[in-house]
């Protein structure tokens, strides 16, 4: 999850708000690929949740890692919350119920993301291990309930917290007991994005399938096999979803932000405080409409960056599109991620290829692919076969526009050996959640402890 910002820039104009989404195009040759991964912490002694404070808690964990990796810490008040590398631009950071995020810099090649990753999680294995953690890369947690799961103190995830349950079931859940891995890509310009948007939306329950690996709730299966997929699916429905209007005439930068504007705030930052401002849309903010203790606000530009960060749609829009669909993994899978994307995206052939593939597509198709792939993933009927169908077809466009970039790294190999992991996917026709699941029925012997040995990083 970004840093929030305290930008006091003024802010006075809804052409302002277009503008700032305009800023984010870029010539191709300063695309990159910015790649985020959440992950559970755990004790590996008792496979119990790591709190915040304590000797072996997650503040010993940051507190390590600062002193190892020479970072600036990231405070809320007196707590630390994450580190920056004023450097690199890579950032970790604590989402609500513990489970720790890179925010990797951005870079040119998925080589380099491979690279950072795995740098990454040397470092934090070099202070977990002496402290007795473990990381776990699924979905949803397997084991703790939500009560078990413990609270980070950051001041966005209190208002977060008693926001969440006014406006759908499974926002707490959300917060505390999923994880992701994300990618942030670049744009040309407003027409790329909106290409690059609507093949983004199309293809996220393929993500979502492809990557699904959270078939376990309260140590037993849940149903599911992205359950995280599910829990999407009734969190803040007035700010999350698929999107249809953006594939509109006439969509783009300007669409958006009204979107946006008719979106609830969560809050008002000002210095290292937050006001809760759930109470108004972003529209009425700028209007001169204040939530309580915000009376003589002035709008600003980091309120209109803090609230682009709450809203939660599949393919979200700031000054780059992040792809919002898929599970959180095991550490070999993380970098298929960023490759899947990249591949279908970043070449021009293969993305114009990739539209016309989805050119008929309906709302309808993708809002029924995207609530029913959380429980059938590859197995999902699509028109005369599966979901597996597509998601061979594309993953082979995204082999294709990965070849085409022609990155190479010094062993001579390009970018697409990093789509192994979902090439595996797609020859077994089983999902990792499926490949679980046979594990919990089979070997492991109903004991959901085992997930925590055979799937921890």
């Amino acid at each position: 999850m970004a840093r929030d910002t305290a930008d006091d820039t003024p802010l006075d104009s809804r052409a302002a708000l277009i503008e700032a989404l305009s800023e984010g195009c870029k010539p191709k040759d300063a695309w990159r690929i910015g790649t985020e991964h959440e992950k559970f912490g755990f004790y590996t002694d008792d496979y119990s949740p790591v709190p915040y404070e304590g000797k072996r808690g997650v503040k010993a964990l940051l507190d390590g890692m600062k002193a190892n990796l020479g970072w600036d810490g990231i405070y809320d008040h007196e707590h630390i919350i994450g580190l920056f590398d004023p450097v690199g631009g890579g950032a970790i950071s604590l989402e609500p119920g513990g489970q720790f995020e890179l925010s990797g810099a951005p870079l040119q090649t998925l080589h380099q993301t491979c690279r950072e990753v795995h740098g990454h999680l040397a470092h934090v294995r070099e202070i977990s291990d002496a402290l007795g953690i473990g990381f776990l890369g699924l979905g949803a947690s397997p084991k703790w309930t939500l009560e078990e799961t413990p609270h980070m103190p950051k001041s966005r995830y209190e208002i977060m917290r008693n926001y969440m349950p006014k406006v759908g079931q499974h926002g707490l859940d959300m917060m505390h007991r999923t994880c992701t891995i994300q990618v942030n890509l670049d744009f040309a310009s407003e027409a790329d994005m909106v290409r690059k948007m609507r093949v983004g939306l199309s293809l996220q329950a393929v993500a979502t399938a492809l990557f699904a690996s959270s078939p376990f709730l309260n140590g037993k299966p849940n149903g599911f096999l992205s359950y995280r997929g599910e829990i999407w699916r009734d969190v803040d429905n007035n700010r999350s979803g698929l999107l249809p209007f953006a594939f509109d005439e006439g969509f783009g930068f300007e669409s958006y932000v009204d979107y946006a504007l008719d979106i609830p705030m969560y809050f008002i930052k000002r210095g290292a405080d937050y006001i809760d401002a759930t109470s108004v849309t972003f529209r009425e903010y700028m209007n001169g409409k204040r939530p309580a203790g915000a009376e003589k606000a002035d709008v600003t530009q980091g309120d209109w960056k803090n609230h682009l960060s709450t809203v939660f749609p599949d393919v979200r829009l700031k000054s780059f599109l992040e792809m919002r669909g898929a599970d959180g993994n095991p550490w070999r899978r993380i970098c298929a991620l960023p490759a899947f994307w990249v591949g279908l995206l970043y070449d021009e052939d293969t993305l114009a290829e990739t539209e016309d593939y989805l050119a008929d597509w309906t709302n309808e198709e993708r809002q029924t692919m995207r609530d029913t792939v959380p429980k059938l993933a590859l197995n999902m009927p699509f028109r005369k076969g599966k979901l597996l169908d597509v998601a061979r077809r594309v993953v082979m466009l995204s082999h294709q526009g990965l070849s085409r970039r022609s990155q190479m790294n010094g062993a001579g190999f390009d970018e697409s050996q990093y789509l192994t992991p979902i090439d595996e996917t797609i020859a077994s026709g089983k999902t990792p959640a499926e490949l679980m699941l046979g594990k919990y029925h089979g070997e492991w012997g109903g004991d959901i402890d085992r997930v925590f040995e055979d799937f921890a990083y």
